[in-house]
């Protein structure tokens, strides 16, 4: 999602990595779930697809795996002007907090225009640490249940079962493929895997192309800059080999 890839790859890859960790015998597990990631995703398609990240990577729990959410803000969200950036910070608190996390990731206001020093840390924390506390005193949940967010997370939770089985596909001599360095390379060289800024990669392709349309990051046609579904997507990519 930092490459701005589609939101589908975001979500598919949250469950890789996490699945990975668990077959390599990881039994607890940070979930880091990154807001504003592109800086324009809309807070209602964001929710969506934390929450579908959150379903993919929470399926894996069992007695011997447990995952842990962290809710971190992105920092192509932040504005350069600094009082603009804290209202920012305070909001995607807000919507990280409605995940119900575990750990909060402060991201210092000003580092959408400079790292942070020690007065901005200890600043953004205690900002942050009041928006805890007032969360913690209530909060209505009515985005959780908002029609929009439950049709996004819907579509993306099939588009990533879709690239997720599309990848097993490639599976060699029996190994697991999800777990396989082999098989996720080839995802990556033959654009199953794929985002526009890793144009230039030596490895993987930067050929895909997303826009943000109705607040999601999503893959569009190269030629009519139509929004294109991820089956199409990986149908094309399947024809290409």
């Amino acid at each position: 999602s930092l490459r701005r890839a589609p939101d589908s790859v975001g979500v598919a890859m949250a469950f890789i990595a996490a699945y990975n960790a668990k077959q390599m015998g990881v039994r607890h597990y940070v979930s880091q779930y990154m807001l504003n990631t592109p800086g324009e995703i809309s807070p209602v398609m964001d929710l969506a697809k934390m929450l579908a990240e959150i379903e993919m990577v929470e399926s894996l729990h069992d007695a011997s795996f447990q995952s842990y959410r962290q809710a971190r803000l992105g920092l192509l969200g932040f504005p350069a002007d600094l009082d603009a950036a804290r209202g920012q910070m305070a909001w995607a608190t807000v919507l990280g907090l409605m995940l119900n996390p575990r750990i909060i990731h402060v991201v210092a206001y000003c580092e959408g225009q400079y790292a942070a020093t020690s007065k901005e840390i200890i600043e953004s924390c205690k900002m942050v640490d009041q928006l805890i506390i007032e969360h913690g005193r209530g909060f209505p949940q009515g985005l959780l249940a908002d029609r929009s967010v439950g049709a996004r997370k819907a579509e993306l939770l099939e588009d990533a079962d879709a690239l997720i089985e599309a990848i097993k596909a490639l599976a060699r001599n029996g190994a697991d493929p999800l777990a396989d360095p082999g098989v996720i390379e080839t995802a990556v060289r033959t654009g199953l895997l794929d985002a526009p800024d890793l144009k230039g990669n030596i490895i993987a392709r930067g050929e895909i192309v997303t826009a943000l349309v109705d607040g999601a990051c999503v893959a569009v046609d190269t030629k009519s800059g139509r929004r294109l579904p991820e089956r199409d997507r990986i149908s094309r990519v399947f024809a290409s080999l």
